[in-house]
């Protein structure tokens, strides 16, 4: 793997370049990780001029889901004398004679961009603006890799919960249980708050778990996800708790898996972002149901739970070949419930089989 993040720190570096700043300093955890193949507690990433430098309070351990960091780089703990990674990668750079400087504003806060000022006042900062995450769009095979075991862990979690007695547990102790099984299946822990929906809360897009008990009758909506060597998939899911759908559910369920397979079949490598978000959501629209609905019909994966593309009306851009996104369209009815389908994707060219759909789980409304 050390050619693999040598490679990505060159390609940030020729960024770097090109836009007048010799060095870089990585402060985004999900974007450290990224470059170095680790991101320790406060850790920051230095792209120096001579040598690149993981700067951290604290030596990496080798904690599940931690990563490791790339043998090339050199790691320098601030264990014993203390104080901010940033302040101390800009000492480092400053003391190598570098005199710019490429920061990510949007992660800095003001007050650690105030001490860098403080430390080193003549040094030129530039914004280095969002070129880590527009690197991290495409994924390589070993990122896919480890979200397609997280999806798989994923599945095999939410399939062992619908093999079990469902009726008068409460959404939180659900909750609870796929997240202890996506830990018993191998997962780092769960890529987000897992959500739990039943009756009136079913289809409510991040529904927090309450102490509402499973009731016959009941729509069910779960959403969760696994995070496996950081990389975090996503998938969801809805049931009809104990009885045959009633007309309004069977009815409200075709809808939605409609929308969501139109949005499956949008993706292919040159699509707009916003034409597949308009594929799933113009089903939606024209059965009636355009308020309410989320802003977003999906989002790219990877090491964070939400990254780039994002698939709205307003997004401008293209996917490209192996990028991974979700498709998530939902319907709410107030006061009765609703229905979600979640999956995430990879987007592949039609010559290779078109999207590889990496969450498996049967989307057939089942009676549970």
């Amino acid at each position: 793997m050390s050619e693999v993040y040598a490679s990505r720190r060159s390609r940030l570096r020729e960024r770097c370049n090109a836009s007048g700043s010799a060095t870089a300093l990585i402060s985004r955890p999900a974007n450290v990780r990224y470059l170095a193949g680790a991101a320790p507690r406060g850790a920051v990433l230095l792209l120096g001029g001579r040598e690149d430098v993981l700067v951290c309070v604290d030596p990496p351990d080798d904690r599940p889901g931690e990563g490791r960091p790339d043998e090339a780089l050199r790691v320098h703990s601030l264990r014993r004398s203390g104080g901010d990674p940033a302040v101390a990668a800009v000492d480092l750079l400053v003391a190598e004679g570098g005199d710019s400087l490429a920061v990510e504003e949007h992660h800095l806060t003001v007050a650690r961009h105030r001490a860098l000022r403080s430390v080193a006042p003549r040094l030129r900062l530039a914004d280095l603006g969002g070129a880590v995450e527009q690197l991290r769009v495409v994924k390589d095979e070993e990122e896919i890799s480890s979200l397609r075991i997280g999806a798989e862990i994923a599945d095999q979690a939410l399939g062992e919960l619908l093999e079990s007695i469902l009726v008068g547990r409460t959404e939180r102790h659900l909750a609870l249980e796929l997240e202890r099984r996506l830990v018993d299946h191998g997962a780092d822990g769960p890529a987000f708050a897992t959500s739990v929906a039943t009756g009136p809360n079913s289809g409510r897009r991040g529904h927090r778990p309450t102490d509402r008990r499973v009731e016959e009758g009941d729509f069910l909506s779960v959403c969760l996800g696994a995070s496996y060597r950081g990389y975090r998939c996503e998938i969801g899911r809805t049931f009809v708790i104990g009885t045959s759908p009633a007309d309004w559910q069977i009815e409200l369920y075709d809808l939605v898996f409609a929308a969501q397979r139109a949005g499956r079949e949008a993706l292919a490598p040159g699509a707009a972002f916003r034409d597949v978000d308009r594929a799933a959501r113009q089903i939606l629209d024209s059965a009636g149901h355009s308020e309410g609905l989320h802003a977003l019909t999906g989002h790219g994966v990877g090491l964070e739970n939400e990254e780039d593309p994002q698939l709205s009306p307003a997004a401008m851009g293209k996917l490209d070949a192996c990028v991974p996104v979700t498709v998530e369209p939902g319907v709410h009815l107030p006061g009765r419930g609703g229905v979600r389908i979640d999956d995430t994707l990879v987007v592949r060219p039609e010559a290779d089989g078109g999207p590889e759909l990496l969450t498996i789980t049967t989307k057939e409304l089942l009676a549970l």
